[in-house]
């Protein structure tokens, strides 16, 4: 049964074409976008802008260890129908699935065969822990033929990384689309060869409540336990008793200036760490340019001096917000917590946004009102010993996070009837 589901699927895209290429300007941007359409986590971040600006403005690219190298999936008329954005890595920056343990085991095994871990291929949005569709297909395409070509890509990411001599491929934060996919192509794959092997994470995401979502930021505190609800006000009423005061700027409204403050409150917070950011400003110019809709952005200010800022991504077509990046120029108890979770929530509940990402990391997000939320990686290791301890590894990990999530649904800070019958909360 198996072998004839692999020989139907193989016939639905029989005479497409797989071709890989270096940047997105080889494809035409509406073709690309219309693979992304209307798919949480396909906006902004894998719209042909943004995928533009990330390379155009030097920040993935060959010279900071990301060599682009976009998948795509043709029929026999040249119609774009099915794409993913990868790269060539040759480090683990800037991804937040965390694999330097499996590099390191690698090349303490197989150095001396010739063989290092890196470079690897990757396929995610850089420094966008964002769960999202990895595998990219026409939404108007039939589910079967969606299924198909998804596996279709699967098999040429394989192919490359085994033509490349590579050590690995990698998918992450998928869909549960992509998740379904890399699990039917894994039971369809003989015993004896390399198969995706499935990792899971955590993320705390905030949802509106419904059927009847949050009148405002009050009728959301009046969902949580008294203890929360204490805390997050004494916390706002630390950062107002301060006199900070914020303005937000959605969209067209955000100035340049605005980008050089955000930009500059950004590096300070990475140099504080000792560490360059990721992204440069002629990123953040390139998609204020071509996904300017996508954006907003949080300005604190004091005694009418602006003191720190934090960005948030939209998506308003699924309702979705994402937390991005914050920095501060000063201290001021609790600002953190305003400018990054309270003003977004509370602009979140005024536009009846359906829910806010938090980021990676940050279990402090629960006692704010973000609940876990499972992420899942894919990874493919092509050296078998390798592939089976990280396989053993991997069944161990998952087995705690079960436990870990488990504990955290326990902590869930909202009354019991806001998780039942009049809403639903994660």
């Amino acid at each position: 049964m198996e072998q004839d589901t692999q020989e139907a699927q193989a016939a639905m895209v029989a005479g497409w074409r797989a071709s890989w290429h270096e940047h997105p300007h080889e494809f035409d941007a509406a073709s690309w976008d219309a693979l992304t359409s209307n798919l949480p986590g396909g906006a902004p971040f894998l719209k042909h802008a943004f995928l533009c600006a990330l390379i155009d403005s030097g920040c993935a690219t060959p010279s900071t260890g990301w060599h682009p190298l976009l998948l795509a999936l043709r029929n026999e008329a040249g119609t774009l129908l099915a794409a993913c954005v990868c790269f060539a890595k040759t480090h683990s920056y800037g991804e937040y699935v965390f694999d330097w343990a499996w590099a390191d085991a690698h090349d303490r095994a197989f150095t001396s065969q010739g063989q290092r871990y890196y470079p690897k291929l990757l396929c995610a949005v850089p420094f966008s822990p964002i769960t999202g569709p990895r595998l990219l297909v026409h939404p108007e395409l039939p589910a079967a033929t969606q299924a198909a070509a998804r596996q279709a890509l699967l098999a040429a990411i394989r192919e490359l990384t085994r033509a490349q001599g590579w050590s690995s491929a990698h998918l992450l934060f998928l869909s549960e689309a992509d998740t379904q996919a890399v699990q039917a192509g894994e039971a369809s794959t003989p015993s004896e060869a390399p198969h995706w092997l499935l990792r899971h994470g955590v993320q705390f995401h905030w949802q509106n409540r419904s059927p009847s979502p949050y009148l405002d930021f009050n009728d959301f505190l009046a969902s949580l336990h008294r203890d929360k609800r204490k805390k997050i006000k004494q916390e706002r009423r630390k950062v107002q008793e301060c006199g900070v005061s914020f303005d937000v700027m959605e969209g067209a409204q955000i100035s340049q200036a605005d980008w050089d403050f955000f930009h500059r409150c950004h590096t300070q917070t990475y140099l504080e760490r000792g560490r360059q950011p990721y992204l440069n400003r002629a990123f953040w110019h390139l998609v204020a340019q071509g996904n300017p809709d996508n954006w907003v952005l949080f300005v604190a200010s004091l005694a009418g001096e602006r003191i720190a800022a934090a960005l948030l991504a939209v998506d308003r077509t699924t309702g979705t917000a994402y937390g991005r990046h914050w920095g501060a120029l000063q201290t001021v108890s609790c600002l953190h917590f305003e400018t990054c979770y309270y003003q977004p929530l509370q602009w979140c509940i005024e536009q009846r946004m359906q829910a806010f990402e938090g980021g990676a990391q940050g279990e402090h997000k629960l006692a704010r009102g973000l609940l876990a939320s499972p992420t899942r990686s894919a990874h493919w290791l092509a050296q078998p010993a390798l592939h089976q301890a990280v396989a053993n590894f991997l069944l161990q990990e998952s087995q705690g996070m079960q436990g870990y999530m488990d504990e955290l649904d326990e902590r869930q800070p909202f009354k019991a009837m806001d998780l039942g019958a009049g809403g639903t909360q994660g």
